[in-house]
């Protein structure tokens, strides 16, 4: 069984959740909601359950519910950090599930930095909330999936100027491992082959363009390359997302963040899926945020949330065969 939390109760969360059980409850893969009842009441038959293990002979006709309650009435659209702790308590519960083996594999709904941050959550994100979580921090890797690419951003919510100076050959080192490690185990690729972003454009043109390529990345990738790994680059950014240049490789290991997102969300914005690597959890979520802006307008597309329910169950089945 899944397990999905609740996201910001004032975000475009209830109505994709709504259209996605709408469309998975005769098929599947099912899935456990963790978060206030009265979000989704209106829209779809939901059903309290006290344990996850209830929700597989419930999915079909009600989305079963663990229930939290929310401290202030949502006006969609109108985010409250009054509500901030529904949305913290909602992932802790889904790790902790997730920990214990009672659920396969967790899924997020989109949040708002600003409201959590506001109620004292002291992370930039869910990613390193949940590695504290789950007891690894610094471990954790955000990889963006989507039907045609597969990017991992090597620096990710920091300013392009901090980027820079936060990227370093261990760094680089380190996320490849993870990388690497998480396609083998988790995605099925028993040999996965990794592409490497250049820092400047045309991957600095053998200095003439800055030097990080020569000083950071290349012995990074002559590091990898000798423990076996099969590895590519630094490669200009501007043309290793080409459907040829894609064909070459399992996933594009970036050096910024938009140098990795901006292709993924042109190729793939509808069902792209950010996955947490280096956790001992699987844990997706869809690749958006909360989109106030159209929140109760009943216009968000929830393909994106279908695709991370969908990735997260492979995943999760792909795990226990490598196990």
């Amino acid at each position: 069984m899944l397990v999905l939390t609740q996201g910001d109760p004032a975000s475009i969360a209830p109505e994709i959740t709504a259209a996605v059980w709408q469309k998975l409850r005769q098929s599947g893969p099912a899935f456990v909601y963790i978060g206030d009842p009265s979000l989704l009441e209106r829209r779809i038959p939901v059903q309290p359950i006290r344990y996850l293990a209830d929700g597989a002979d419930i999915f079909s006709h009600a989305l079963p519910v663990i229930p939290l309650h929310l401290a202030a009435p949502p006006a969609m659209g109108e985010p409250d950090r009054r509500n901030a702790a529904s949305v913290i308590e909602s992932i802790r519960q889904a790790v902790e599930l997730t920990l214990s083996g009672e659920a396969s594999a967790m899924i997020t709904n989109p949040i708002s930095k600003d409201v959590v941050q506001g109620a004292g959550f002291r992370h930039p994100g869910h990613t390193s909330y949940l590695a504290e979580l789950c007891q690894t921090p610094g471990d954790e890797v955000m990889l963006l999936a989507g039907p045609s690419l597969k990017v991992v951003p090597i620096t990710v919510h920091v300013a392009l100027r901090n980027a820079i100076t936060q990227l370093s050959t261990d760094l680089i080192i380190r996320t490849a491992r993870t990388v690497a490690a998480g396609l083998r185990r988790d995605f099925g690729i028993p040999h996965p082959r990794l592409a490497f972003a250049g820092l400047n454009p045309h991957a600095g043109e053998h200095g003439l363009m800055g030097d990080e390529e020569q000083n950071i990345i290349i012995p990074a990738l002559n590091t990898l390359r000798q423990e076996g790994m099969t590895v590519s680059g630094p490669l200009p950014a501007d043309t290793m997302f080409t459907p040829h240049a894609r064909s070459q490789y399992d996933v594009a290991l970036c050096m910024y963040h938009d140098q990795g997102l901006i292709p993924l969300k042109t190729l793939d914005m509808a069902e792209g899926v950010n996955v947490t690597l280096g956790l001992p959890i699987i844990r997706t979520s869809p690749d958006h945020g909360t989109a106030f802006d159209i929140a109760g307008q009943n216009k968000a597309d929830p393909r994106s949330l279908e695709a991370a329910i969908k990735l997260a169950d492979t995943l999760a089945e792909n795990r226990r065969k490598h196990a």
